[in-house]
């Protein structure tokens, strides 16, 4: 029997091969989408409607999985720390990969070096939503509540260190103006208790809000946006009110564990614009007030870089105090 022995070049070109044949078989088992937030907020609406479509693009199911708590940490960090082969997945959101680890002194994971970046899903409105009993139908009214009445009126946020958190401190440094904090694990949860009166204010995107818009349970007086939005004509933006500081719309994408094989990586990249084509996706993710934003790998990564970078400047102007 003749026996070949690989050369070092043999051995290497063989290992070369494995991420293209894993490329290729890949996905032949249900993927799992980590969303480190409660059921019914944006990050789960737009996960939920992008995740339908892209296990018909690839042929299995994506079950989500929810891992809500610490504005995001746990579940970006649990997902952080699982097999880089493109079964688990995460919701690499502005808040969780921009805003919380700025707001933390020691943070669970690096949002740049920890992840693999895949691409952006959708751009969304930020808005303002506010109890229908509070006496005010206009941002300049409900100006003039805070200034009368400091720290009367409280807000809930998603919870500590979180995008709706932040944006209700850079809300406050901004207008001269302060409120009570109320965190929750989830804006699913502070929307209920915004509509109850537990909490008079919530900072919130408009797919988790704008059912709620809808059925006159809370009042919207502002929103992040280019312009107006078509399913908000008669809400300002923040910058026609004049707090331009204020009118970011925030970003909502997918990325797997660093490590992930960028054939994998480029594979999901190509199902979730396909699934980002599909006019069927498009008019569910419209009908929530988002924009579809399908990106190359690189421009993500890029896009994360630079946010974090702006939300280090936020978190330093207004001094915050890091939580531990």
């Amino acid at each position: 029997m003749t026996i070949i022995k690989k050369t070092p070049l043999a051995m290497l070109l063989a290992c070369l091969a494995v991420p293209g044949l894993a490329a290729a078989e890949y996905p032949d088992k249900p993927i799992r989408l980590v969303v480190p937030y409660a059921v019914g907020g944006t990050t789960d609406i737009i996960a939920r409607v992008v995740g339908n479509k892209l296990g018909a693009q690839l042929g299995q199911s994506v079950i989500i999985e929810n891992k809500p708590g610490a504005g995001g940490s746990i579940g970006s960090a649990y997902a952080a720390k699982q097999p880089a082969d493109g079964y688990t997945l995460v919701m690499a959101v502005e808040s969780s990969h921009a805003v919380n680890p700025n707001v933390y002194a020691k943070s669970l994971y690096d949002p740049v070096q920890d992840f693999a970046p895949i691409s952006n899903l959708a751009d969304v409105p930020n808005v303002l939503v506010v109890n229908p009993a509070l006496p005010a139908r206009d941002l300049t009214a409900f100006l003039g509540l805070l200034k009368a009445d400091p720290n009367k009126y409280a807000f809930g946020s998603s919870g500590n260190g979180g995008l709706s958190h932040m944006n209700g401190e850079l809300f406050m440094k901004t207008t001269g103006t302060r409120m009570l904090h109320v965190p929750y694990k989830g804006l699913g949860p502070a929307l209920n208790d915004l509509v109850a009166g537990q909490v008079q204010v919530v900072f919130d995107n408009i797919p988790s809000s704008y059912p709620l818009i809808q059925a006159q349970r809370i009042r919207p007086l502002a929103v992040a946006a280019r312009e107006r939005l078509k399913v908000l004509p008669d809400v300002p933006t923040y910058a026609e009110a004049g707090l331009p500081a204020m009118n970011n719309p925030s970003w909502f994408g997918l990325a797997a564990p660093a490590g992930t094989p960028a054939p994998v990586l480029d594979k999901l990249n190509a199902a979730v614009r396909q699934a980002l084509a599909d006019p069927a996706t498009v008019d569910a993710i419209e009908r929530q007030g988002a924009v579809p934003s399908p990106m190359s790998r690189e421009a993500f990564g890029a896009l994360i870089a630079q946010s974090y970078g702006h939300w280090k400047t936020v978190v330093d102007d207004i001094k915050f105090q890091k939580m531990q």
